[in-house]
Parts: structure tokens; C-alpha cells; sequence
């Protein structure tokens, strides 16, 4: 069972259920105005098929990596070794098609089976992203952005109503305009594209060796490590941008609380990080500025619990 459990990325799992609970009783369920998602019944079924999908992403994309990552990091590699390749390629199918049934069930009872082709594209992406687009220019790097992105999305195209709902008021301003909740999911799922298309490119830097050995064409590899360190800086710098505006808008509206945990838990590691990552040019070191791009990722995360208190209390 730890093996399996290895192979899944369980914490990376735990994260993707915990980001689509947030932003689901943050802004579905306690907005009070819900068309399907009334009830954790009904949440859970489509939270479940994200993350069986996922699972599944992360078994293929390892069978298919198993050369790269003996050279990269041998002592984490369970295929093969712990598990079986026949059983591997069995749970992927398993796991898909559990997916697809859970996402169905909630299609079908909201009458737009249609809903289920996100789960079927994202099955595809995740399947040519290990097979081709992985070891490709760029191309591989934002599609895994792309599938961060549709985690958040997946929410508003199963939730119709989010269209016409507005969060309440803010106490703390009579002035602060209500804000739709599928705005606020959008913002957050642009930032979770642009924080993983640079985490996607560190991960490439940290994994130069083995993947220049198998022939890919990855942004470190074509361009250099320098190169994609001011890159991934760069990204950084407009997603810094970004967060100042509604930082600014945050304060004008009042919401310090929230201003100041953006400002202290986001911001402020993210141009730390902009400066750290190009500081040297060792794994260890893109190891660790991995890492602190998914910390940062899982507080702004927290960012949404902080809005959905200092709204309502």
C-alpha cells in the first residue's frame, strides 16, 4: 500500500481535494444561493472524480518515465521494482473509468452528460502529456498548468448558478461592491496556471540530467538553465503584478485582513522566491524552490478561507 501511495503523489491529491473543498464552500455553498452543489453529497462525487483522475495522471506519467527518473531520482522509483508495470497500466484504466462514472453521475442528474467531456479531455492531456508533450518545448509545462487551472474551473462548469450569484457584503465597508463568486474563481484559477508553469519549469531544471539523456527538448535543455531561471522569473514578476492590483483593491475596499495576509503569505514570498531561484544552479537547489512554489501555491489557497471570513463575520 505505501508503494501505491508513493505512486499516486497521495499529498499532491490531498492538496487538489482540499483546493476544490475550499473554493466550494467558500464560494458555492455558503454563498446560499447554490443550484447543484447544496450539499456535500453532491460536492463530492465530482471531487472524487478529479482526483481518481488525477491518481491516474500520475501512475501513466510514471510508466512512461521510468527511465528518466532512475537517472533523476532512483531511490524514489517503485515501478518496475515494487510494482508491477501490468498492474500499473490496470489501475490507470481503473481509475479513469471510476472518474468518468462518479462525473457522470452528477452530469446526468443535472441533465448535461455533455458536462463529462472536461473529465474526458483531461484524461487525453494527461495521457499525450506523458507520452509526448512532456518532453516537448514548453508545450508540456503549460499543459499541467492548464489541468491545475481546469481543478478550479471544473467548479464553475458544473455550477451554472455561480453566473448569478454575489458574495455578501463586506462588514467591515458599505462601500465594498459584491463581488461574483465565479470572478473569484477564475482570478484563482489564473493564478494557479501561472504559480505551476513556473513551478513545471523549475521541476525541468531540477530534472536536466536524466531528461537531456532520454532526449528531451525541455525549456532547460534548449535554452539553457539560465535562460529558464529569468523565464520562470518573469512569470513570477506578472503574477507579482497581478497580486498588487487586488492587493490595492483589497485596501481600498477595506479588507485589510485579507490585504495584509496577501501581502505577508503570498507577495512577499513570491519576490523572494523571484530572487532565490536564479541564485545557483544545482537539483538541491531547484528541489527547494519547488518546494516553496507549492507552499506558496497552498497559501493562497488559505487566501480564500481568510476572504471567506473576513466576509461574513
Amino acid at each position: 500500500m505505501k508503494n501505491w501511495l508513493r505512486l499516486i503523489r497521495w499529498k499532491n491529491l490531498l492538496i487538489v481535494f482540499f483546493t476544490q473543498l475550499v473554493v466550494w464552500y467558500c464560494l458555492i455553498y455558503d454563498s446560499g444561493n447554490f443550484w447543484r452543489f447544496g450539499a456535500i453529497a453532491d460536492f463530492l462525487p465530482l471531487a472524487g472524480s478529479t482526483v481518481l483522475i488525477a491518481a491516474a495522471g500520475y501512475i501513466i506519467n510514471d510508466y512512461f518515465d521510468i527511465k528518466i527518473d532512475i537517472i533523476n531520482r532512483p531511490g524514489k522509483v517503485v515501478l518496475e521494482k515494487k510494482i508491477p508495470l501490468k498492474a500499473a497500466i490496470l489501475a490507470h484504466v481503473i481509475l479513469n473509468i471510476a472518474g468518468l462514472a462518479l462525473a457522470a453521475s452528477v452530469a446526468l442528474g443535472a441533465h448535461h452528460l455533455e458536462w463529462v467531456m472536461l473529465q474526458v479531455i483531461c484524461i487525453a492531456l494527461l495521457w499525450f502529456y506523458s507520452t509526448h508533450f512532456k518532453r516537448q518545448f514548453i508545450t508540456g509545462n503549460i499543459v499541467v498548468a492548464i489541468l491545475t487551472a481546469l481543478a478550479v474551473i471544473v467548479l464553475a462548469v458544473y455550477e451554472p448558478a455561480m453566473n448569478e450569484v454575489h458574495m455578501k457584503r463586506n462588514i467591515l465597508s458599505i462601500h465594498l461592491q459584491p463581488i461574483k463568486p465565479d470572478w473569484i474563481l477564475y482570478c484563482y484559477a489564473f493564478f494557479a496556471f501561472m504559480l505551476t508553469w513556473m513551478r513545471e519549469i523549475v521541476k525541468d531544471m531540477e530534472d536536466f540530467i536524466g531528461d537531456a539523456e532520454q532526449g528531451c527538448v525541455t525549456m532547460p535543455i534548449k535554452m539553457g538553465l539560465q535562460f529558464s531561471a529569468i523565464f520562470a522569473q518573469v512569470l513570477g514578476g506578472i503574477t507579482l503584478a497581478s497580486l498588487v492590483v487586488i492587493t490595492g483593491y483589497l485596501v481600498q475596499h477595506a479588507n485589510l485582513i485579507l490585504a495584509a495576509y496577501t501581502v505577508a503569505f503570498i507577495v512577499a514570498p513570491l519576490a523572494w522566491w523571484c530572487y532565490f531561484v536564479s541564485r545557483t544552479h544545482t537539483t538541491a537547489h531547484y528541489h527547494v524552490a519547488s518546494r516553496w512554489l507549492k507552499i506558496i501555491m497552498i497559501s493562497g489557497i488559505c487566501s480564500l478561507i481568510v476572504y471567506h471570513f473576513t466576509n461574513n463575520y
